[in-house]
């Protein structure tokens, strides 16, 4: 089953993204920002689908040098996943980013302390954890596969778009991942079009998604780049 991102309709309420999207996929994930910010497990709970959720990326920062910042961001991601432990969701989460070029192996290290914790919590809730890999982003971490080892052992939520326009996707493509986010783009920009409006060959990916099994989610701009990327995929 192919899953839509409420990304694709931030702009509208919970609610209605998740009637719009029931329309083509029972598979849902929930962009836990903005408009779709959850307090709670009802707006799920309610509605009869499989869900992951996407936890809040802006305002936190699981990889801060700041203890402070790092630890309320280790609480927002706990809260996030008691919420899917009650509709038994999988969890999204981003590796953090660091201010200054000469913090990155501080940052790194920090992330590390953050994945043990995170680990911790998501065994506590019975739930999976993963984490995403990031576009051409300044300062942030896991942009390319060399630095999977810092998230160990959390598996890795694959961005094919991101992996993309770092120019490394074939790579990405060949390590184990447990989760699968889909868009396109030309290689230049996280545009998040619709598949097959970029330059991105969808086959290989989604010879290596029906290889893990997994459900793959398209995050893209737009519902209609979500019923046409559903549409194209279905047919490779």
């Amino acid at each position: 089953m192919i899953g839509v991102s409420t990304f694709c309709l931030h702009q509208v309420p919970l609610g209605d993204a998740q009637e719009q999207i029931s329309a083509i996929t029972d598979r849902i994930e929930v962009m836990d920002e903005g408009l779709h910010f959850l307090n709670s497990p009802e707006p799920l709970l309610s509605h009869d689908g499989y869900f992951s959720i996407h936890a809040p990326s802006r305002g936190t920062n699981i990889a801060s040098l700041l203890e402070p910042i790092r630890k309320a961001s280790i609480e927002v991601m706990a809260q996030c996943m008691g919420i899917a432990a009650e509709v038994g969701a999988g969890v999204v989460i981003h590796p953090g980013y660091f201010a200054w070029a000469k913090e990155r192996e501080r940052a790194g290290q920090q992330l590390a302390r953050s994945i043990g914790e995170l680990t911790a919590i998501a065994e506590e809730h019975s739930i999976q954890y993963f984490i995403e890999n990031m576009g051409d982003w300044e300062y942030f971490l896991l942009k390319t596969p060399d630095e999977l080892p810092i998230i160990r052992p959390a598996p890795l939520a694959l961005d094919v778009g991101h992996a993309y326009q770092m120019k490394c996707l074939d790579a990405f493509l060949s390590c184990p991942a447990g989760h699968f986010h889909l868009h396109d783009n030309a290689g230049d920009r996280d545009a998040h079009l619709a598949v097959g409006d970029g330059t991105i060959n969808f086959a290989p990916v989604m010879a290596a998604v029906r290889k893990s099994g997994l459900d793959p989610i398209i995050e893209v701009e737009n519902f209609s780049a979500a019923t046409k990327s559903m549409a194209r995929l279905n047919a490779l």
